[in-house]
């Protein structure tokens, strides 16, 4: 128990406190026989927190009391120090990197020019999150996103919320389109209830997406395949307009996300997600790889697949694949049969 925090005092530390500041000064014998306990290990105590001291008469073995504003004083006067000098060292820090400033500068503007420095792979996830938080601060039209995996973390989330929020009060657009999968998460729709309050947008897509974010058409962060946590961060011109077409294309398929999921609505996604299950089986995808492309559980698509397997009359999934390839399209919404 540290004897410098006064609210780890022990009681009778407490009531021999409360007697020293009375007196201008005592002993222990005083306060043994005053108290009608032994007071020597509470005068240690009170001595470590600094809230006792020799009297400055009286013989070595008086004490007073110290106010514990004084107290606190002499107590943290270590701690100041080294607070001091740690802000002096990250001074000392700080300028030691930045006469590295110029150097940087000129390399990157040379980089530029040869178009090299316009693709970066960022691999630790800390320095990915950073970067965004950085980007969006400094977005000043519109932002776009597109997430694969259905409903996000709760973690996530919870990071993303006052990022997006200051974003939207600045007056810039938010764009951003999820998976199908993702409505039926409750985070994910309370974090959707929040934003579209305050005027983003945000809609849903069965498949075909690519996990990117785009600012104000300037700057692009795309994931890296197999590589989680990883992004690379572009600044080409072309690219991000490739990815500003891609995201586009995307929004304009892509259904409004409701905060509410109607059982009508509900059945015609998850009629959608069937058809999307049909095509892929068809072409030869495992159920990994397709509930890895939906956003869902590995549990979830095989419940799927073994609903489309009876609907098809189908043994295993080799002769699902041949029926469902030779049959023609379905219209969205229509049963397998």
């Amino acid at each position: 128990m540290p004897a410098d925090r006064a609210d780890d005092l022990s009681p009778a530390a407490r009531r021999l406190y409360a007697y020293a500041v009375e007196r201008n000064a005592f002993d222990a014998a005083e306060a043994t026989e005053a108290l009608g306990v032994r007071t020597a290990a509470a005068i240690t105590e009170l001595a470590a927190a600094h809230l006792l001291q020799r009297a400055p008469c009286g013989g070595p073995d008086r004490w007073s009391a110290v106010a514990p504003r004084a107290a606190a004083a002499r107590a943290l006067a270590p701690l100041a120090l080294l607070v001091r000098e740690t802000h002096d060292e990250m001074d000392r820090l700080r300028g030691r990197l930045e006469t590295l400033v110029p150097a940087y500068e000129a390399g990157t503007a040379h980089r530029d020019l040869s178009g090299s420095g316009r693709l970066e792979l960022v691999t630790d996830l800390g320095a990915v999150r950073g970067l965004i938080a950085e980007l969006a601060a400094a977005c000043e039209r519109e932002m776009l996103t597109s997430q694969p995996g259905g409903g996000r973390p709760l973690e996530t989330l919870e990071e993303s919320i006052g990022r997006d929020e200051s974003l939207l009060a600045r007056g810039v657009r938010m764009r951003t389109i999820y998976q199908h999968t993702a409505r039926y998460s409750r985070p994910t729709a309370a974090y959707v209830e929040r934003v579209t309050a305050l005027g983003a947008q945000v809609r849903t897509l069965g498949d075909g997406l690519m996990r990117m974010l785009v600012f104000d058409d300037h700057t692009g962060l795309m994931g890296v395949p197999d590589r989680s946590g990883a992004a690379l961060v572009v600044r080409e011109p072309n690219v991000v307009h490739f990815m500003t077409a891609a995201f586009e294309r995307s929004w304009v398929g892509a259904e409004p996300f409701p905060v509410t999921v109607s059982p009508e609505a509900a059945r015609s996604v998850s009629d959608e997600l069937r058809q999307t299950i049909v095509r892929l089986l068809s072409e030869g995808l495992e159920d990994k790889a397709i509930a890895r492309r939906l956003g869902m559980s590995e549990r979830t698509c095989q419940r799927h697949i073994a609903g489309i397997m009876r609907a098809v009359g189908a043994k295993s999934r080799f002769q699902a694949g041949y029926l469902l390839s030779a049959q023609p399209p379905q219209a969205p919404g229509r049963p397998v049969r």
